[in-house]
């Protein structure tokens, strides 16, 4: 059984996804989203999307980012489809 993954910044309001991967894990940037809490295995919702989806507003660890698209482009995820 494959996973189907997708970056993070294709996902639209409402939307609820696993973090699977960064593709730029050491990078700098990788190294600041990950002391923010966003890690493998962490459930995300996208909850809302300012003009021109930057900033995106995600939900995680029970607390809200607002973070640029560029940033989360990187990020591989894995949409939960609620039954």
């Amino acid at each position: 059984m494959s996973v189907s993954t997708c970056p993070l910044t294709e996902l639209e309001v409402g939307d609820k996804a696993i973090i699977q991967a960064f593709k730029d894990a050491h990078s700098p940037d990788g190294h600041k989203l990950m002391a923010l809490g966003i890690t493998p295995g962490t459930e995300i919702e996208v909850t809302r999307r300012a003009p021109f989806s930057d900033p995106i507003i995600i939900r995680l660890r029970g607390f809200k980012l607002a973070l640029r698209k560029a940033d989360l482009k990187g990020i591989l995820v894995q949409p939960v489809h609620e039954k």
